[in-house]
């Protein structure tokens, strides 16, 4: 059943906001200043270290999220699927971004320009709470991945999308 976003809701959202995602009532609050793109397999949507632009929403296909670790080896950190959100602390922080994120196939992800979405949270103060919260996700999520990778070093697993957090 298609909600009139150009997706199936439940394939990107749910209604309640659940691990990692936005809830239906944002994304359709976010419809006005979102564009969305569309990216080929191994298509950079943002470099580490780069100044941060804004966020990203995955719709559909799957963003490899890579950590440079020296001069040009890059490591794996995790496959995102639809739903997940990129670039978020960055946004809200203004820092460059942390990680570069890559197409790991044909991907069409909603962008939104850093300036709008903190106009808009100024404007739309109930949806704090839920940009808290996946922050929050975010670091539980590292402290998850860190834990992870100390007790079972090498490539990290995909890991199934119940699971994934930003």
């Amino acid at each position: 059943m298609q909600d009139g976003l150009g997706q199936k809701g439940s394939d990107i959202v749910s209604s309640q906001p659940t691990p990692g995602k936005l809830s239906l009532e944002l994304l359709r609050a976010l419809q006005g200043i979102k564009s969305v793109r569309m990216f080929s397999k191994g298509a950079t949507l943002f470099q580490q270290g780069s100044a941060v632009t804004g966020l990203y929403l995955v719709e559909s296909g799957e963003v490899r999220v890579l950590l440079s670790t020296g001069s040009s080896q890059r490591q794996l950190l995790e496959v995102v699927g639809p739903g997940t959100v990129l670039g978020l602390s960055e946004s809200m922080s203004g820092e460059k971004y942390r990680v570069t994120a890559e197409a790991g196939e044909q991907t069409a992800v909603a962008f939104i320009p850093r300036a709008e979405f903190l106009e808009f949270l100024r404007e739309h103060a109930e949806y704090c709470m839920q940009v808290v919260r996946l922050l929050s996700e975010d670091l539980h999520g590292l402290y998850y991945k860190f834990r992870s990778i100390t007790a079972h070093p090498g490539r990290p697993r995909h890991r199934p999308l119940d699971e994934q957090l930003n």
